[in-house]
């Protein structure tokens, strides 16, 4: 058995352990946590993590009706900045959740250990720059996007099946390790310029110990099944598209060829948040493609799509 597929007994593990057996949340009840609203259904939740006794904040949308829905699961940016943690609003993207859920999708965004109200120890810290342990730090990422998943699904409204993963930057990068899972349990994943250690020090394509990433990057190309879209707008500055189509390609040697690659025309003034800016209509060409649903037309122009021939 591989490393990666230890690593992913082991996620598997936790996560039914959280199914199975009583958490130790003291008075936190998992689960919806009032009322919904708006016309997605909007719903705070609590979902479980690798810490049990800090549950996540999340929040979840839905199309009307009660389902069986296929399930897409959000995991959001992240930062080594204690303070803009711990100060960090509910992550929504609400034009990306909008589209997921036209789409027929139930839309889970929970808030991972460390940030914002959530709170908790911050896991999935990389340690350092000069010599960042990315691949660790994606691992700890995946493990509660795992944890999450597997508890909303559990609900009588989720499919079992088919699900979506759409990452952005820190949480791209950790959906990357859940490309070992079967495609008929993630059916595809999306993510929006991944990786960690963008802007150091601030600067403008400046990456901490970029050629660790590399490496990491072939490493969960290795056991990878489950197709992937990568998307990068053409002025992001953390992880610019010359350096994304490095990592990509490190990922697509390793072993994967069902990656599609594309470099998007230019977003507002900082093209690393598009995915939590961007307009309703092209997120819904980028996922709806991405997850196998029909399109008639794609608003996206001058993308370029590398795969492995």
């Amino acid at each position: 058995m591989t490393k990666n597929a230890l690593l992913k007994a082991a996620a598997l593990l936790l996560a039914g352990g959280f199914l199975s057996q009583t958490p130790v949340w003291g008075e936190t009840r998992l689960g919806p946590q009032g009322a919904e609203s708006g016309p997605n259904r909007r719903q705070d939740w609590l979902v479980p993590t690798q810490d049990q006794i800090t549950p996540s904040r999340a929040v979840l949308f839905r199309p009307p009706g009660k389902g069986p829905f296929r399930i897409a699961v959000i995991a959001h940016a992240s930062t080594q900045n204690r303070l803009a943690r711990a100060q960090m609003p509910q992550p929504d993207y609400p034009a990306l959740t909008s589209a997921l859920v036209a789409k027929g999708f139930a839309v889970l965004v929970p808030q991972r250990l460390g940030h914002g109200k959530t709170g908790g120890p911050y896991l999935e810290d990389q340690e350092g720059c000069d010599n960042a342990e990315y691949a660790m730090s994606a691992r700890t990422t995946a493990e509660e996007i795992a944890i999450a998943l597997a508890f909303i699904r559990a609900q009588s409204f989720a499919r079992k099946d088919a699900s979506v993963i759409v990452g952005h930057s820190a949480g791209g990068w950790g959906a990357l390790v859940l490309t070992d899972r079967s495609p008929k349990d993630i059916s595809s994943i999306v993510v929006f310029a991944p990786g960690r250690g963008g802007r150091k020090d601030d600067r403008a394509n400046s990456i901490c110990a970029p050629d660790r990433l590399i490496a990491a990057a072939k490493e969960f190309g290795e056991d990878a099944r489950v197709p992937v879209t990568w998307l990068v707008a053409e002025n992001d500055s953390y992880f610019p598209p010359e350096f994304s189509k490095q990592m990509a390609d490190a990922f697509i040697e390793a072993g994967d060829d069902k990656v599609d690659v594309q470099v998007l025309p230019p977003f507002g003034k900082e093209g690393h948040w598009l995915a939590e800016a961007g307009e309703e209509a092209m997120l819904a060409a980028l996922v709806g493609n991405a997850a196998g649903l029909t399109m008639q037309t794609s608003p996206v122009q001058g993308a370029s799509v590398k795969k492995k021939p």
